[in-house]
């Protein structure tokens, strides 16, 4: 992901405890080909990122929720201030917004990327640690090293989205940790943004609209878990991009054959679902598709029912289910009759 701007300022309580303070750095560090070990820095802050529980939505166009944040950044993308004003200004609003939360001090890195046709804006608050390394001597001495792999505050903005103009585009991304509360109110202040999407919510509803698909469709076991995979993959490959699944393009990955059925059944049944949605990584983690077709028994379920709504008792092979389909229960009721 090459990387066009970057630069670290350090984000510390000041001397009398009362508020944060900014220490900026004196200009922005060349680009990645220039200098690697900040490209993977970046790189590593990304890949964590991507990995969190975030929060989705778009700036605020008017009223109390927006701010100034939209103003910079046409600014900066018009050239008309350079990356270190525009991450100056951000880190002393950042402060201002927290600076009740002293706790929160660290190394805020800012970077602008570009991947493929994309640029986005990526800010993160990095802690440091102390560790042990081996000195030319061949002896252990203190090292301290930056903690890539454990981000509390973070955000990304991706520019090419916003700059789109699209009504239903969730342009703007933040860290959402379900501890963090005061920290995600935080950032929505700082970004001046309007929460939108509900990512775990709308990524559990594509999954029961995928596995209500599946089942319409009767495929056999093969074909199933063929198809779930196609999505669980296309959800991890947007999740290491930092991008949206887009239904579209999700149904065409689906079923090649027909590649606008699932955005049909979709439509048709009327799920509610955005165009565009975040993946959940925990939600798309917990799903996977049990098969099973034998002596006239075909049965078929989402891994994430087994322990709740089904159970499987290895002793005694038995397959108990404790919510009984209604379309089924409706056939198994007229048989009695």
């Amino acid at each position: 992901m090459p990387l066009l701007q970057s630069i670290v300022h350090r984000l510390d309580p000041s001397l009398d405890g009362e508020r944060l303070t900014v220490t900026a750095a004196p200009a922005s560090t060349p680009a990645a080909h220039d200098d690697p070990v900040m490209a993977s820095l970046v790189n590593s802050l990304n890949d964590t990122y991507n990995t969190k529980a975030k929060g989705w939505g778009r700036f605020a166009e008017q009223g109390e929720q927006a701010g100034p944040l939209v103003a910079w950044l046409r600014a900066y993308m018009a050239e008309e201030q350079d990356f270190t004003q525009l991450s100056i200004a951000i880190a002393e609003r950042l402060a201002q917004t927290l600076q009740e939360q002293l706790s929160v001090s660290g190394y805020l890195v800012f970077a602008h990327l570009r991947q493929g046709d994309t640029e986005t804006l990526f800010l993160g608050l990095v802690h440091q640690r102390e560790g042990i390394g081996i000195n030319a001597e061949h002896q252990a001495v203190p090292a301290a090293q930056l903690n890539t792999s454990q981000l509390t505050l973070a955000a990304r903005v991706n520019l090419t989205q916003w700059q789109s103009d699209s009504e239903s585009a969730q342009y703007v991304s933040f860290l959402k940790d379900r501890g963090g509360k005061k920290l995600a109110d935080g950032l929505i202040a700082l970004l001046g943004m309007e929460e939108g999407i509900d990512a775990p919510a709308e990524t559990r509803t594509l999954l029961k609209a995928f596995s209500d698909y599946v089942e319409k469709e009767d495929y056999d076991d093969e074909a199933s878990r063929e198809k779930t995979d196609n999505l669980v993959d296309y959800a991890n490959e947007q999740l290491r991009r930092g991008e949206p699944m887009t239904l579209e393009e999700l149904s065409g990955l689906v079923d090649e054959k027909q590649p606008k059925a699932f955005y049909d059944h979709i439509r048709n049944a009327d799920y509610g679902l955005s165009p565009e949605i975040p993946p959940d990584k925990r939600t798309i983690s917990q799903f996977r598709r049990f098969t099973g077709r034998a002596g006239g028994v075909s049965i078929s379920f989402d891994s994430h029912l087994l322990g709740s709504s089904i159970e499987y008792d290895e002793n005694q092979d038995r397959l108990i289910i404790k919510q009984v389909p209604k379309q089924l229960k409706e056939q198994l009721a007229k048989r009695k009759e």
